[in-house]
Order: C-alpha cells, then sequence, then structure tokens
C-alpha cells in the first residue's frame, strides 16, 4: 500500500505528558510502539516531560512518532518544537494543529467551505458579565465544552429543563469556553488517511453523547461501520470530510466528527463537531476500526504515517 521505510531508521514515539488525555496517549503510544517494534524498527518511548529536548537529543532520531493528544502534542507546540529541531515527525504540521485544536477556529475556517454546517456558537468568558444574555442568545439546549480539549474532556450537555448556572461554572480548563447549540441526531465519523475518506462510522453511546467515557471503556459504545445512513448521504459526507482536510491543510490521517441533524425534526444536514489531527490509536479508537474495514491493517498505517512526513 505505501513505500516503505527502511528499518534502519530510528524513531521516537512521544506520548504521555501532563494533560487530562495523558492516559489515552500513553494507551496509543504504547500501540504504535509496539507496532514499531513488531516490524522491525529501533524504537524509543518517551514520555513527554519538559526535559523532552534533551530526551530527543540523546535518542537522535530520525522521525518522531508523534502520538501525543490534547495540550502541546496536537495545537502546534510539539509541531514548531521539531520544526526548531530539524527532525521529521508524523501527523499534521503546525498551522493546521493550531487551527482544529482550536474548535472555535476550527468552526469558522469550515464554515467557509462549501457544504459545511457548523453549530451556532459563542465564547463565554469567564469575567464577562454578559455570559447569561449570551447564554440566551443560543438558547436550550446547548453543549458547553473547553476551547482546546480533547477526548471530550469538560464537555457537558444541557438539555431544555436541565438547570446551569454561570456563575457557578468551574472554569477548571480555562477562562474562556464555547456554547454551542446542541444538535440532535446520528454521531458519525470520518476516517481521512491520503486525503482519502477511508469510510464513516456510527457510535452509539450508552450515555447521551459520545464522552470520554463511552470512548474508551469497552462494551458503552456501540459500533457501527459502515454508518447506517443512505448511500447518497454517506458519499456526501465523505465528500465534506475530504473537503475540511485538504481545506486546513491536515496531513497523514485526521478524524473528522460530525452530528446527522436527523432527529427532533432536524433539517437532515451533518454538523461539524471538531477535526481531530492526532485521532486516537487504542484498543476502542475509530481510526483503526475503519480501516480495518477498508482492509487497512494497524500496521499499515503505522508504516503510512512514517512516509507521509
Amino acid at each position: 500500500m505505501t513505500k516503505m521505510i527502511k528499518k534502519n531508521k530510528t524513531i521516537a514515539v512521544l506520548m504521555g505528558g501532563w494533560n487530562p488525555e495523558r492516559e489515552v496517549s500513553l494507551r496509543s503510544g504504547e500501540a504504535v510502539y509496539q507496532s514499531l517494534i513488531k516490524q522491525g524498527y529501533e524504537a524509543h518511548k518517551i514520555d513527554f516531560s519538559r526535559n523532552v529536548v534533551d530526551e530527543i537529543k540523546e535518542i537522535k532520531p530520525d522521525i518522531v512518532f508523534n502520538a501525543l493528544h490534547g495540550t502541546y502534542g496536537e495545537d502546534g507546540c510539539v509541531q514548531g518544537l521539531l520544526e526548531i529541531l530539524d527532525i521529521k515527525y508524523t501527523h499534521s504540521k503546525l498551522l493546521p494543529s493550531a487551527i482544529c485544536m482550536d474548535k472555535i477556529k476550527t468552526a469558522r475556517f469550515c464554515e467557509q467551505i462549501d457544504g459545511v454546517f457548523v453549530p451556532k456558537s459563542a465564547i463565554l468568558k469567564k469575567e464577562n458579565s454578559d455570559n447569561k444574555k449570551i447564554i440566551s442568545q443560543i438558547g436550550k439546549s446547548f453543549v458547553i465544552k473547553p476551547i482546546n480539549q480533547g477526548s471530550s474532556v469538560g464537555v457537558e450537555v444541557i438539555l431544555d429543563g436541565k438547570e446551569f448556572d454561570i456563575d457557578k461554572y468551574s472554569w477548571q480548563y480555562g477562562d474562556e469556553i464555547i456554547i454551542e447549540k446542541y444538535i440532535a441526531g446520528q454521531e458519525i465519523q470520518v476516517a481521512i488517511m491520503n486525503n482519502k475518506a477511508l469510510g464513516a462510522i456510527e457510535v452509539r453511546p450508552k450515555k447521551l453523547f459520545y464522552d470520554y467515557e463511552c470512548k474508551y471503556t469497552p462494551g458503552m459504545t456501540e459500533y457501527i461501520m459502515p454508518a447506517e445512513i443512505s448511500a447518497e448521504k454517506y458519499l456526501q459526507l465523505l465528500s465534506v470530510a475530504e473537503k475540511i482536510h485538504i481545506g486546513i491543510g491536515c496531513r497523514g490521517i485526521s478524524r473528522i466528527d460530525f452530528i446527522l441533524n436527523n432527529k427532533d425534526n432536524g433539517d437532515n444536514n451533518f454538523y461539524l463537531l471538531e477535526v481531530n489531527t492526532h485521532p486516537g490509536f487504542t484498543a476502542t479508537s475509530l481510526v483503526p476500526k475503519i480501516a480495518k474495514h477498508a482492509g487497512i491493517e494497524f500496521d499499515e498505517i503505522v508504516q503510512f504515517l512514517l512516509k507521509d512526513i
């Protein structure tokens, strides 16, 4: 499927870190590391810390496989560091990473792309006296989410009838958060590889939405591959996802998350939720599931990411 990378290359797997997605990153990194060892590479694990430059210089890798999730790993920071060190690395480069990590910037960018719908949204600020007015303008039901966290960390769905007092909000993930109109419908996620959509998987969580627990706890989500929508809507979704991936300038692999607004008298459009430039590589992760359905094994994904740099 891809041109093989010479096995005498030294690969450093960046993983871990100290943000809320640490455990997921460790699991992704371990899966990648085991794949590299099985394929005959000289691979090293680096648990990302503030001494990371010293560790990278000691290993002297030809390529860094970036298995970090969340802050520093997929927001452009590590990408910029590796650019300065002149070391090749996997996944998207600095600017697309920075855009996609910021959900507001992602929405504003993607709503300019033909055929892309984004939920109505606004920013709430910790010291803003107009927060309650902004919330009333969005209206019930709505979603509260951090601007730059992944894995659904910190996401809350406030349905009509559920109390929410912004004055009591903890502001655990920064002084700004997103409020977004809740879209009811099927949750569908698309894997993009080499600028082509591999397929779309539907997730049916046991809880109200596909939260952290449902993402990483076996048995908490039913996965439908391919997503149970019409053939016409399926092809439409793949096309839209490819436009987003290419338009932002993503590289390698991405996962793009949508809601098909086909419940509660919805308009039957696909609404973009987020673009993930570093989708998970755990046992329950969606990109490996979608790729396997397309006939692509996990080791082939790893090999592709090493090539596409």
